[in-house]
């Protein structure tokens, strides 16, 4: 089914406001992702016309804490992005928003929106591990999983509202709406109070999964006096940009806005991985990964969740570092990428004896172990920069594997894989991750990411279908190496038995590391 056909209506306002689409008319979308935002204006027929980034970062009040300022960095970014762009691209006129980020995350509002404290971030942030446990205790473990797909992880959103209400009640008094980044973006811009059914699939245990809407019972038992958001899908225009919004960004008023959705989510749309048996890849500050659905699949492993498009669910899974650990070993050895990409390039499929297990700030999918840690094992005088930054690359592999065995072991079908984002865009990291996994992973010619997704879905919501063929087709695949295959097939029993014999002891680490 196209993106047409999932779209809505295009309302009445909107024919009478558009004039003649010619090469001027473009579509915005942006993304608030972990450790930057992007920004693409594109034109309908899918040409880019610019593009813009900026970097923040997150803040770690406490070991196992992510938190980012949703005033300064979602709402600042988009801002600054927007009116960057329209600066560069004078003659163009945007017909439609559409907007992404991170999650699922917890930014507390009051009831004028005004946001109470710093965001509280995806699964990367533990601190509801308490929360966690009093939830199963009094709502039940297994009926959490038949009612909304999941089990409570760190990932969820139920927990971390209830951690609100236990360590900052003063916060909590005041609450009375929760955003994530895209919906809190798209409140900015026209003062709707709205979620799309993805992200709220997210918000575990609140969203009966197989029904599609709130489970209000739940929600009224962990979150009461809480006022849950309008549901909509990722492509429904939910609002118009008001005069406020405009003078900020340099939009026009009336601007149509979508509802939005989570980044991996708009990442999957950008590379056309839409259809049952698709797998996107996202090479990341985390790894991400998405197997499209016709059902509703429940794994005690992995995340279900409503998909980006009406008629599909998906399975995610995702690991809590990847990317961040190259650039940890980038910024401690002073060096470049491209010097460690081809000082790894040098070494052999296995790293020299070097495994790693890639848990350096816990792990998501599919362990569910924020007590998790990393390990390099294998270590000799002989090891270097090389070697160490090769076995990281393989241990962020292993651990797509991993992923992909829970996914059909879950009932997914898997039938093409894609890969995305800037780790996508170096031949070495996708090659070494298609020789651990085995299966090629096809490669579109834009590696834009989630901003490019949310412009498909911008112009997806004004009647303009998005033509994959022009908007990002595939321009080629990366294949298996046949013999780093034969190693990386040896070595995978050693890794998940590496972390069976480590893993008390990674546990006792990790509260050291707290202390």
């Amino acid at each position: 089914m196209t993106f047409k056909e999932q779209s809505r209506d295009v309302p009445d306002y909107l024919k009478r406001s558009r004039p003649g689409m010619n090469s001027q008319h473009a579509v915005l979308g942006v993304d608030i992702g972990t450790s930057s935002s992007k920004a693409v204006l594109v034109a309908l027929d899918g040409r880019p016309l610019a593009l813009a980034v900026r970097p923040h970062t997150t803040s770690t009040p406490h070991p196992g804490w992510f938190e980012q300022d949703a005033e300064l960095v979602w709402w600042g970014d988009f801002v600054e992005l927007t009116r960057e762009l329209l600066a560069r691209c004078p003659s163009a006129r945007v017909t439609a928003v559409a907007t992404s980020g991170l999650g699922p995350c917890v930014l507390p509002a009051d009831a004028d929106n005004h946001a109470l404290r710093p965001a509280i971030l995806y699964g990367i942030d533990t601190r509801a591990e308490r929360q966690i446990g009093v939830l199963e205790s009094r709502l039940g473990a297994g009926a959490i999983l038949a009612r909304s797909g999941n089990r409570l992880t760190s990932q969820a959103v139920g927990p971390k509202l209830m951690w609100l209400r236990d360590e900052e009640p003063g916060v909590w008094a005041l609450t009375r709406r929760m955003y994530m980044a895209s919906s809190y973006v798209v409140a900015r811009l026209t003062g709707e109070y709205v979620l799309d059914h993805h992200s709220a699939s997210q918000a575990v245990p609140m969203y009966l999964l197989a029904e599609r809407r709130w489970n209000e019972s739940w929600c009224a038992e962990l979150a009461p006096r809480l006022e849950l958001p309008r549901l909509a899908w990722p492509e429904e225009i939910v609002g118009a940009l008001t005069p406020t919004a405009a003078a900020l960004t340099g939009l026009e008023a009336g601007t149509p806005v979508t509802c939005g959705t989570i980044d991996a989510w708009a990442e999957g749309i950008s590379v056309g991985a839409t259809t049952v048996g698709d797998v996107m890849i996202m090479y990341g500050t985390t790894m991400f990964l998405t197997a499209v659905t016709d059902r509703a699949l429940t794994s005690n492993r992995l995340w279900s969740t409503a998909g980006a498009r009406r008629d599909t669910f998906t399975l995610a899974g995702g690991m809590a570092t990847s990317g961040a650990i190259t650039d940890w070993f980038r910024r401690l050895t002073a060096t470049d990428y491209p010097e460690l990409v081809a000082a790894a390039a040098e070494v052999p499929a296995g790293s020299r004896g070097l495994l790693l297990l890639p848990y350096f700030a816990g792990e998501r999918t599919p362990l569910f172990e924020p007590r998790a840690r990393g390990v390099l094992a294998g270590l000799t005088l002989g090891s270097g920069p090389g070697e160490i930054y090769r076995a990281i690359l393989e241990g962020t592999a292993f651990g797509v594997r991993h992923n992909l065995e829970a996914f059909e072991a879950a009932g997914a079908d898997i039938t093409r894989l894609v890969a995305v984002g800037g780790g996508a865009g170096h031949e070495l990291w996708p090659t070494i991750v298609s020789s651990v996994i085995g299966h090629p992973q096809q490669l579109t010619r834009e590696t834009v990411g989630a901003a490019l997704g949310d412009a498909m879905l911008a112009a997806a919501a004004v009647g303009e279908e998005p033509d994959m063929n022009q908007w990002n087709p595939v321009v080629g695949a990366v294949e298996p190496d046949p013999e780093s295959s034969v190693a990386y097939q040896a070595l995978w029993p050693h890794y998940l038995e590496l972390h069976r014999q480590t893993r008390a002891i990674q546990s006792v680490l990790a509260d050291f590391n707290m202390s």
